[in-house]
């Protein structure tokens, strides 16, 4: 991969990784549901009179939408409300990648392999050592902020069936017009939920810093952050692009180390290395095994 394009790969899964951090910016002002309200409909508009649908049914769009806007990212902001840290939220929802080859074992009978199943047990001990200190301390993260996040974390997985149906199609695309399903929902939960005043006195205290909050998430992590990594997987393998993505709960606690001051004590440090060693056994052991398996084949005996 060319330096540029590693350097966009980066840019990308550091756009992704450090909105954590100001999504919590953001909900200073705004109550979650209409926050991610704005997040999907500035996402879908106007970009979507520029950009063509893409090759799949309503159906599988209006699905995904729902399961991403309304289901990942609601549950999302409403427990980074005062339920978990955007450094610990960030590394949580990670578990999706488990959720998902679960998913798949069950509705299209995947085999797990022994690998996969050390991964997923190094994540889920990192798991536990967050659940006990949300059991024992709950100040960075609380039971229930654990919960929402690990329902956020299903539902993404529940996505990722859904957009693995709709075939190869444009990912920029994609997003944008699934956007479009879950604004309605997420507008009626807010106004049922929230209340016209509590969004009233959320639009009226943000001030510039919310509202490029709000742009960051939607034309950062949308637009852009999906749009480059659709366009550096069409140039280069998977296995090239795809490990980037380890990075973002690295990025995500570390902004939030940095901006927000989260405390970065050692069970928290210890939890992210079992997580994200999970996931790096996951993604990197069947090109690790390959690659070692042709240097033996072409090794002279």
């Amino acid at each position: 991969m060319p330096l540029r394009h590693l350097l966009l790969g980066l840019a990308v899964v550091a756009v992704w990784g450090t909105n954590f951090p100001i999504i919590k910016i953001a909900l200073a002002d705004l109550p979650p549901l209409a926050l991610a309200t704005l997040r999907f409909a500035l996402a879908a508009f106007p970009a979507l009179l520029f950009i063509r649908r893409p090759a799949t049914g309503w159906r599988n769009l209006a699905a995904y939408g729902l399961l991403i806007g309304l289901a990942q990212f609601g549950l999302l902001f409403i427990a980074m409300t005062r339920f978990i840290s955007p450094g610990l939220a960030s590394l949580v929802v990670q578990v999706q990648v488990f959720f998902t080859i679960g998913l798949a074992m069950l509705l299209a009978g995947e085999r797990v392999r022994p690998f996969q199943v050390l991964a997923m047990l190094l994540s889920l001990t990192g798991i536990v050592l967050i659940g006990w200190h949300a059991v024992t301390e709950g100040a960075a993260v609380t039971p229930l902020g654990l919960a929402l996040i690990l329902l956020a974390a299903l539902a993404w997985a529940c996505g990722n069936i859904v957009s693995r149906a709709a075939g190869r199609v444009d990912a920029l695309g994609y997003m944008v017009w699934s956007s479009v399903f879950a604004v309605p929902p997420l507008v009626a939960l807010s106004w049922a939920i929230e209340g016209w005043p509590a969004i009233r006195a959320g639009l009226a205290a943000a001030g510039w810093g919310t509202w490029a909050a709000v742009l960051w998430q939607s034309v950062g992590n949308t637009l852009f952050g999906y749009g480059a990594w659709a366009w550096l997987l069409a140039r280069h393998p998977a296995a090239s692009v795809t490990p980037l993505a380890l990075l973002v709960p690295v990025f995500g606690m570390g902004a939030s180390a940095l901006w927000l001051r989260e405390p970065l004590p050692g069970w928290k440090v210890g939890a992210a290395l079992l997580v994200l060693g999970g996931l790096a056994l996951n993604l990197l052991w069947p090109r690790m095994r390959g690659a070692l398996a042709r240097r033996s084949r072409s090794t002279p005996a």
